[in-house]
């Protein structure tokens, strides 16, 4: 961390952009043997790399197996950068800490203006994203080597638009004298020891503090928090939030967005799931913000052969939004505590087969047929199925033992759901539709 003077004024440093090499670019590219190391070992073992190490004095190691480790992350995680000639990476733990470049790509569609700010600027990824719709950003950073790094990629990556300043978010805060459009962070969720945090309090810097002065600075402050973190909590905690955003990639949740503008009234709540392609929003009224949600509606008897099966993706299981769910569709939980829903009206199984396939946030399977989960009636009702994939809802065996149980190899077209309903369990035998 950058030292900055203890006199109880506020010091930021800009760091100079231009075309001429940053100290970290000289310290690491002035050996040519280096940067040949790299090139024709980037596709290797980072590992084995390690343990082979060259005795050439003229190859900066660390610094190569450094390079290689954070192209190979990249590749997939950052798919344009990698395929970026010049890119510097940064230690491992600020890739992993990275957005991805499916994320950041998102965030990147929620704010435009004329000025901008990113208060942990980290390995600059979000800011090179969002930068693009601003006439002038600014990227903040209290550690200076991520500093060099950033100003060196932003330059390989033509972002002519952009500052570099290294200071804390705090300090740089208060220097501000102008409103900006956009105020951006993403706190550090790490601990002195270097354990994940998962408080909102917890978290470097403490947003819940700087809420105040975040707006009065910016007209949308939008931060980054961790999927782990309870949403209403956090809500809760900063008080002025008017949106919240969970993006999820190929159904794993990666983060959580909470956006407040300063102009807004703060008295409903816009809900976005996100799931790669599939985009679900649903507003909440100041009641369900605070967690007082609506009952959801519970079917009524048990699915039937032809019925719909659905399961929401992993942004609306984050967020809760199910009653917005069971009222825009028309559909119905299978029991309290089981979040899957099942579709009874003839008519809306048919435009589920239509058209619900491009709009219901989740997987929809038809159901074929149900079971209780006596042995033998099971086996009877699975005779001649060789293969399924198998998902368990609320019952004390895991899908393996089942699987095992039955006889089952992994695969096939068949989907099985083992839950709860009434107080019994069941299997749901289905095939998949979307």
């Amino acid at each position: 961390m950058t030292q900055m003077p203890n006199d109880g004024i506020a010091h930021v440093r800009e760091i100079p952009f231009n075309n001429k090499k940053t100290s970290i670019e000289e310290q690491h590219t002035m050996s040519e043997e280096t940067e040949r190391y790299i090139l024709e070992h980037r596709n290797d073992d980072v590992r084995q790399l390690a343990l082979k190490r060259q005795n050439n004095s003229s190859i900066d190691m660390a610094y190569a197996l450094q390079q290689i480790d954070g192209w190979q992350r990249a590749k997939t995680k950052l798919p344009t950068w990698a395929a970026t000639d010049g890119i510097i990476f940064p230690p491992h733990i600020s890739m992993e800490q990275c957005s991805s470049e499916a994320t950041a790509t998102y965030k990147q569609n929620l704010a435009k203006g004329a000025k901008m700010a990113d208060l942990t600027g980290g390995f600059g990824v979000d800011f090179s994203f969002l930068s693009r719709n601003f006439s002038h950003a600014t990227y903040v950073e209290r550690q200076e080597h991520l500093c060099q790094t950033a100003q060196h990629n932003f330059c390989v990556l033509g972002l002519n638009n952009t500052s570099v300043v290294c200071s804390d978010a705090e300090t740089y805060l208060n220097s501000l004298t102008e409103t900006l459009d956009l105020i951006y962070l993403d706190p550090a969720r790490r601990d002195d020891n270097g354990k994940k945090t998962y408080a909102i309090t917890d978290c470097t810097p403490d947003v819940v503090c700087l809420m105040p002065s975040l707006l009065q600075h910016a007209r949308k402050v939008i931060i980054k928090l961790s999927p782990m973190l309870d949403i209403t909590e956090a809500v809760n905690q900063l008080g002025c939030i008017d949106e919240v955003h969970v993006i999820s990639v190929k159904n794993e949740c990666k983060e959580m967005l909470l956006v407040a503008n300063s102009e807004a009234a703060h008295d409903s709540l816009k809900i976005v799931c996100v799931n790669d392609d599939s985009i679900y929003t649903a507003n909440e009224t100041h009641e369900e913000k605070t967690g007082k949600y609506a009952s959801n509606p519970i079917a009524g008897s048990a699915p039937e052969v032809g019925d719909m099966l659905l399961v929401p993706n992993a942004s609306v299981m984050k967020v809760g939004c199910f009653g917005s769910l069971t009222d825009r569709f028309d559909i119905q939980k299978l029991d309290p505590n089981t979040h899957l829903f099942v579709a009874k009206n003839a008519d809306f199984i048919e435009y589920t087969k239509s058209t619900l396939l491009y709009t219901f946030p989740g997987k929809t399977y038809q159901i074929s047929a149900v079971s209780s989960m006596n042995s033998r009636d099971l086996r009877n009702t699975l005779n001649g199925i060789t293969h399924a994939n198998i998902a368990v809802r609320n019952y004390p065996m895991t899908a393996d033992q089942i699987r095992k149980k039955l006889k089952l190899k992994d695969g096939g077209d068949t989907y099985i759901f083992i839950t709860r309903m009434a107080q019994k369990h069941i299997a749901i035998i289905t095939k998949k539709i979307s």
